[in-house]
Formats: structure tokens, C-alpha cells, sequence
């Protein structure tokens, strides 16, 4: 059996090249052929549909380029995770619809409305209508970002509209702030439908608990009901794997977000767990089946 591990041909970032690595050797210990390509390596013109190259029988898709995702299913090479659901992940307020209708329980969210460049945000109307709901302080995330760097906390209409307006014409999402989940929560990490590995993240200076904005981690067994809830958040997108994001709430765990690709290096730093081996074995067992 052999596949593709797909990457972005402009990401140079130890961070990114060690997640490579370890897919890699994880591949290389049970036999599985895994090669990596660029999305420059299968560049091709829409009407050539991928003709020179010969095809693997699956392929990790470690990029967000939904449109080549889209294009190689087309041709019907299996993608761990899909294109639906890595777009679906991409964008908060996909995600966020999403997990509605699958009954997974998230804060309170209101999407923005469509803007345009030569206009953005003028009319702060929908604001008003959200901050009825969810008061201050509320969070405010760009649609698409990483690593906890386009989520903000904002304590009133002033730095709302501040911050609003330098959007301009981009998406964001506004959420009920969860105040007793303040810097801390618990990345679960799930493949094939169970739990592998948790660990607990803590900020005490910052109410995002990211690792990368200076956040701590520590080895943590998430809990019968944390569990339940990434693993149906998974199910409710669509993932073969992701890292979960789980809020403390006062009635329960809340999803705060699901990421397709996570990067799952701090994890085996934290707990000793590989979720590189985990995401192989299950690829393995689905193309075997």
C-alpha cells in the first residue's frame, strides 16, 4: 500500500516539518509507503486532471488547498481527512454550523455578515443584535487562523467596532465568552472515532490557552463526557482525525474548536503518545477493510 503525504509547497516552518517527519517514520515502521509531495510536485492544469502522474492508493491531505483536494477526489484518490471536512474546519463558521446540526454543544455564536472590500463593515446594526445576546467581554475570531493568533477578546462596543472595522471585507465569527474556561481547556486529539491522547493547556496570563501564545501543557485523561463530545464533534464534520478543542463549561464540556490538521508534536512531547502512529494504523486498517 502506498500514499501521498500532501503538504503546502510555501510552508517552511520547523513546526510544519516535524509533524512530516513523524507521519513519515510512522508510515516506515508498518510498512506503509508514504511519500511526501509539495502541491508544486503535482501542479497541472485543470484540463490534464493529473494524467502524467501515477496516482497512490491514498493520500494524507496536510494542507488547506481545498480546491487540488477537491480535484485529486475527483480522480478518486481517498483523502484522510476529506476536502468537505478540512473546508468545513477552515472556516469557523462552517465549523460552527456544522456542529450545530450535529447537536454538539458550542457558545453561543453569531456569524457576520457578508462584506465587501470597497465597503467592509459600516453598519454596526448586526453588532447591537449580538451583543444583546452575549454582552461583554465577548470573543471575536477571524474566520480563518491558527495557533489561537486571529481570536480576540474585546469588553466593549468601542474595541468591537475597532476591531470589526479592521477586518474589512473578511468573515469573522462572535462568541459567548466562557468565562470559567479562561485560559485553560483540553486538546483531545481523536482517530477512527476514539480518543488517543489529552492533554490539559493553561494560560495564566491569557485567556487563550495555545501553546504558541505562551500557554503550558500537562498529561490529562480527558473525562467520559470530553470524550464523548470530540469524538462526535469528528463525526459531526466529517474527520478520520483531529485535534478537539474542549472548553470547561458550567453544565459541561463545550466545543471551542476542531482542527483537521493539528499539530500534534506538543502532545507527544506532553503525554509520550504519537498520534502520527495512530493516524497510519487507522489509515491502514479503512484501505484494508
Amino acid at each position: 500500500m502506498n500514499g501521498w503525504l500532501i503538504v503546502n509547497s510555501f510552508v517552511k516552518w520547523d513546526k510544519f516539518s516535524e509533524i512530516y517527519e513523524l507521519l513519515l517514520d510512522a508510515g516506515k515502521k508498518v510498512g506503509v509507503s508514504l511519500e511526501m509531495k509539495t502541491s508544486s510536485d503535482i501542479f497541472c492544469s485543470v484540463q490534464s486532471e493529473f494524467s502524467s502522474l501515477k496516482l497512490p492508493d491514498f493520500a494524507i491531505f496536510w494542507d488547506k488547498d481545498i480546491l487540488l483536494a477537491k480535484r485529486l477526489e475527483k480522480m478518486g484518490l481517498r483523502l484522510f481527512n476529506t476536502s468537505e471536512s478540512i473546508e468545513t474546519c477552515d472556516d469557523k463558521g462552517q465549523t460552527a454550523i456544522a456542529l450545530q446540526e450535529g447537536g454538539i454543544r458550542t457558545p453561543l455564536t453569531f456569524l457576520s455578515p457578508k462584506a465587501y472590500p470597497a465597503f467592509g463593515c459600516t453598519d454596526m446594526t448586526f453588532l447591537r443584535k449580538a451583543e444583546e445576546k452575549l454582552g461583554y467581554p465577548m470573543v471575536i475570531k477571524e474566520n480563518r487562523g491558527s495557533f489561537g493568533q486571529q481570536v480576540h477578546l474585546v469588553n466593549n462596543s468601542y474595541e468591537a467596532e475597532r476591531l470589526i472595522a479592521s477586518f474589512k471585507e473578511h468573515p469573522f465569527i462572535m462568541q459567548e465568552y466562557i468565562e470559567e474556561s479562561a485560559g485553560r481547556d483540553v486538546r483531545v486529539n481523536v482517530v477512527g472515532g476514539r480518543v488517543v491522547a489529552s492533554m490539559y493547556r493553561f494560560n495564566d496570563n491569557d485567556f487563550r490557552s495555545n501553546i504558541t501564545n505562551g500557554g503550558s501543557m500537562k498529561k490529562y485523561e480527558a473525562s467520559e463526557a470530553q470524550a464523548k463530545i470530540a469524538i462526535d464533534a469528528c463525526k459531526a464534520i466529517g474527520l478520520d482525525f483531529a485535534g478537539v478543542d474542549v472548553l470547561f463549561g458550567k453544565e459541561g464540556p463545550i466545543i471551542c474548536e476542531v482542527n483537521s490538521n493539528p499539530h500534534f508534536k506538543t502532545t507527544l512531547e506532553c503525554t509520550g503518545i504519537n498520534m502520527a502512529e495512530h493516524i497510519i494504523s487507522h489509515i491502514a486498517e479503512v484501505m484494508g477493510s
